[in-house]
């Protein structure tokens, strides 16, 4: 089963009409049309959030000052409905957060209500009233422990994965700092060899932390 991140990058590369046949499969299994059911795990309380622009513009790219704005408002909403924020990374069309909360469906009302604030500030800032500025954001829980520090290194080497720095230290959208800072680069790097982000990893060189 493909995840949340994979899922955005192949709708981006999909035909008018291939976008159209799956939105009608969706209809006809009563799905959402642009994001699968939120579903609570039984097993974890720790998820990878994701959400994306709409079209994947770089709306939250508009300028830096709304993307440190942005990622402040992110990381104060997270910290009030997560037991812990691991990592995060806000990048111009996109962000991603791993968490640990309680109940992910409030969280996910809640960045809602986050992203229907900021469209509204957005769009009138850039006088594009009435423009679609999000997807919903969707949630993977983490399956195993394999799976969440795959997952920690593939959210702290985003902006690298993107092209946007060669390093994670150099991407000032995230809390990469603070994690080399808590653990030490040996650590970081013993992680990261151990779990290659989703695989995308396995045979590259070690990564600028």
């Amino acid at each position: 089963m493909p995840t949340i991140p994979e899922t955005i990058y192949r709708w981006r590369k999909m035909s008018p009409e291939q976008r159209r046949e799956v939105l009608a499969e969706r209809r006809r299994y009563g799905r959402p049309p642009h994001s699968p059911p939120h579903i609570e795990s039984d097993t974890t309380s720790c998820y990878l959030i994701t959400a994306a622009c709409f079209e994947h513009r770089p709306i939250v790219g508009y300028a830096s000052q709304r993307m440190s704005e942005f990622e402040q408002e992110l990381v104060d909403l997270l910290g009030t409905q997560c037991s812990h924020v691991y990592a995060w990374t806000i990048l111009p069309n996109h962000y991603h957060s791993l968490v640990d909360t309680p109940s992910v469906k409030g969280l996910l009302k809640r960045l809602g209500q986050l992203h229907g604030r900021n469209s509204y500030l957005w769009n009138r800032v850039e006088d594009c009233r009435g423009r679609q500025v999000w997807c919903n954001a969707a949630e993977t829980a983490m399956k195993s422990e394999g799976h969440f520090y795959a997952t920690w290194n593939y959210v702290l080497n985003n902006a690298v994965r993107h092209g946007y720095v060669t390093q994670w230290t150099q991407w000032p959208y995230c809390n990469a700092v603070e994690y080399l800072q808590a653990i030490g680069r040996d650590l970081a790097l013993k992680r990261w060899q151990a779990y290659p982000p989703y695989d995308f990893g396995k045979g590259w060189d070690p990564p600028e932390l």
